[in-house]
């Protein structure tokens, strides 16, 4: 996998302050995406090890709220099997810390769903460890810049907590 840029200390992309990673690969190319660069899933930089740890060092300051990954799509498969590893270190390290993630796929026939189009061996792990899942693909004539955490009226914020346990 891939990553297009890390953000630390990022206020935008969900509550509090957070470490933001946006992941390279998606397959929606959603009309107005504001990132359509991310599509492509060789854009930017390689996903190591050591770009794994220091987003997880990242969490370690306690202004920083949480963990939000954005992209592109980090549900792509390949890209679930890849951040699978982080963000098990995550639980187990900082368990107080909430993650947030967006994806253009839809929760119910995309990611829940065993036939879904996203879904894979390791999407119901990822699923359990989200807290927040903002689902939904961008859809342009759907344009709010009023909502908070969305960029269109269509998208959810779900609260992965209650959806799962």
């Amino acid at each position: 996998m891939n990553y297009s840029v890390i953000k630390y200390h990022d206020i935008a992309n969900g509550t509090g302050v957070r470490t933001v990673l946006f992941v390279s690969g998606c397959t929606h190319h959603c009309k107005g995406c504001f990132q359509p660069q991310t599509w492509d899933f060789n854009y930017g930089e390689p996903f190591t090890e050591e770009v794994a740890w220091q987003i997880i060092d990242s969490l370690d300051d306690p202004f920083t709220e949480g963990l939000t990954l954005l992209g592109g799509e980090p549900m792509e498969p390949e890209n679930q099997r890849a951040l699978l590893p982080m963000i098990r270190k995550i639980k187990q390290l900082h368990p107080d810390k909430n993650i947030w993630c967006y994806s253009g796929y839809t929760y119910e026939t995309d990611l829940a769903a065993p036939n879904g189009k996203a879904h894979c061996e390791v999407t119901d792990e990822l699923l359990d460890s989200y807290d927040i899942l903002v689902d939904g693909e961008f859809k342009l004539e759907e344009k709010d810049i009023s909502l908070q955490f969305r960029g269109s009226r269509n998208q959810r914020i779900l609260n992965m907590k209650e959806l799962r346990h």
